[in-house]
């Protein structure tokens, strides 16, 4: 299988001068679809904005017993003030899985859909694929740093009552290259947790483990951890999270060097009735600075979206949909100038 070896785009791990707290925000061209989907794949081929897949219910919400479906379009935006349009599919329904973009093209890692998880590690926009992951994993985090993949946590099948204590990494610049299996995070294992990659190393923030509960289904447990991974070094605690954050849009974003969680489910919300009315997702930004290894607020996003990705575009900081409250999605597309 072809593997590519061309130098990686770190584009999540930019340093542009500008303040997290000063970023601008302004709505782009929705995707064109009025519900909107939850845990789609998003990137940058051939200068174009990219969304891909993802989930969203039909017919009634979940607590009603809504149907969730997968869908398998690819969507393409060229300019920022252009049409969305449609590219083409997916090789088959997917969603909450990993994107990174790189030089080569967008690639997708994992993901799956109501029935089974999935192995598979292809470049959407290139002609290019990846030996599969060790195991089938949705719900995962990752990044890139120095041309490597770095793949964490996540869970096997759908019906799974615990998070995989898993840590996985593929070099691109490596001929024949494997996935390796690496000294997992000495935290708990997480599922919808948020990685950047700077300064050097992985940063792994937050997310939930899971347990089974009374009706034998998954339960979560917030967290609020942080930890550094240095490829030398091996993992390194961090000072924990203002607050939890789960499913923020991943990966982080890095700017000026401050890693940036952009809201992120806190889980003070989770059982809230009637659902109809839930207020939605924290909105505040969390800023770790690399420098201080400390963390602060950074000012608030106009929208609450989660299950998302950021990418950057150009100048560009985008969120692409994403849920905004449970079982509601969102077509929006959010954008921020970064200069």
């Amino acid at each position: 299988m072809p593997v590519m070896r061309r130098t990686l785009l770190l584009l999540m791990s930019f340093a542009l001068a500008a303040d997290a707290a000063d970023l601008h925000w302004s709505e782009l061209p929705p995707i064109p679809d009025p519900r909107g989907f939850a845990g789609s794949f998003a990137g940058v081929s051939d200068g174009s904005l990219i969304v891909a897949g993802g989930t969203h219910f039909i017919d009634k919400m979940p607590w009603d017993g809504g149907t969730k479906v997968w869908y398998d379009t690819v969507y393409e935006l060229k300019t920022p003030d252009g049409t969305w349009r449609v590219k083409g599919k997916l090789p088959k329904p997917n969603g909450y899985g990993v994107s990174l973009t790189t030089s080569d093209g967008l690639f997708i890692i994992g993901g799956g859909n109501a029935t089974e998880h999935y192995r598979d590690v292809f470049s959407l926009t290139a002609d290019a694929e990846l030996p599969p992951l060790p195991k089938p994993c949705a719900f995962l985090a990752g990044c890139v740093l120095d041309d490597v993949f770095y793949i964490a946590g996540g869970i096997e099948t759908p019906a799974a009552t615990s998070a995989m204590n898993t840590f996985w990494a593929f070099d691109l610049k490596q001929k024949d290259a494997a996935w390796q299996e690496l000294p997992p995070c000495p935290g708990k294992p997480r599922i919808l947790a948020c990685m950047a990659a700077a300064n050097g190393a992985v940063h792994l923030f937050g997310g939930a483990t899971l347990k089974a509960g009374a009706d034998g289904k998954a339960e979560r447990e917030w967290l609020q951890d942080a930890w550094k991974y240095l490829p030398a070094k091996g993992w390194q605690k961090l000072p924990d999270m203002p607050r939890v954050a789960v499913a923020a849009p991943n990966p982080a974003p890095v700017i000026d060097s401050t890693i940036l969680i952009i809201g992120g489910d806190d889980g003070l919300n989770a059982n809230f009735e009637p659902k109809t009315q839930h207020p939605g997702f924290p909105r505040s930004i969390l800023a770790f600075d690399l420098k201080t290894q400390s963390w602060s607020k950074a000012g608030e996003v106009p929208f609450s979206l989660v299950t998302t990705n950021a990418v950057l575009w150009g100048q560009r900081l985008i969120v692409p949909g994403g849920e905004s409250r449970p079982g509601v999605r969102s077509p929006q597309v959010w954008s921020a100038p970064l200069q």
